[in-house]
C-alpha cells in the first residue's frame, strides 16, 4: 500500500470521530438552549396520575396551533393563544397575567418533535417573566399523537 493509501484510510477514523464530536456538541447545546431545568419538567405517565386527583391537578395549558388543540388534547388542558405567534403570545400572556403567581401550571405542545417545537419555549419564558414559580414542562419528544394519545392516556377533541 502506498504513503498516499494509507493517509486515506487514517483519515477515515479522524472524520468518523469528528462528526461524533459535532453531534455531541450540537446535542448539548441545544440541551442548555432550553429555559427550564430537569426539575422542571415532566413525563406524560406522571401527568396523567397527576390529573387524578382532582383537588391539586395542576392547571395544564397547550400552547401550540389551535387546529391541533381541536383534533385532540390532553383532557382538561387549556387553550389562550399559540405562543410561537406575536398574537398568540399576547393572548396567552394576557391569561397567565390573570392568574395567581403561586398557579400550579404544565404547558405542553406536542406539535412536533419537541427540540423543533417553536411554541413551547416561548410559552416558559413569559412564564417565567411573568413571576410564576411552579411552571413545568411536559416533555412529549415526538409529538401528542405518539408521546400521549398513542400510549392510551386521556385526551379530549373539539374545544
Amino acid at each position: 500500500m502506498s504513503h498516499r493509501g494509507a493517509s486515506r484510510l487514517l483519515l477515515i477514523p479522524s472524520l468518523f470521530f469528528s462528526a461524533l464530536a459535532l453531534i455531541v456538541v450540537a446535542a448539548l447545546a441545544r440541551a442548555d438552549s432550553d429555559p427550564w431545568t430537569k426539575q422542571q419538567t415532566m413525563q406524560p405517565a406522571d401527568l396523567a396520575k397527576e390529573l387524578e386527583n382532582s383537588t391539586s391537578a395542576p392547571t395544564v395549558v397547550f400552547v401550540g396551533f389551535k387546529r391541533l388543540y381541536t383534533a385532540g388534547h390532553i383532557k382538561g388542558a387549556q387553550y389562550h393563544g399559540t405562543a410561537g405567534s406575536e398574537e398568540g403570545l399576547k393572548e396567552f400572556s394576557a391569561w397567565a397575567a390573570s392568574l395567581p403567581r403561586t398557579t400550579n401550571l404544565v404547558v405542553y405542545c406536542g406539535c412536533c418533535p419537541m427540540e423543533k417545537c417553536p411554541n413551547i419555549r416561548p410559552a416558559f419564558k413569559t412564564l417565567q417573566s411573568l413571576g410564576f414559580q411552579k411552571i413545568r414542562v411536559l416533555l412529549l419528544p415526538n409529538d401528542f399523537a405518539t408521546d400521549w394519545a398513542g400510549k392510551g392516556l386521556p385526551y379530549d377533541k373539539g374545544n
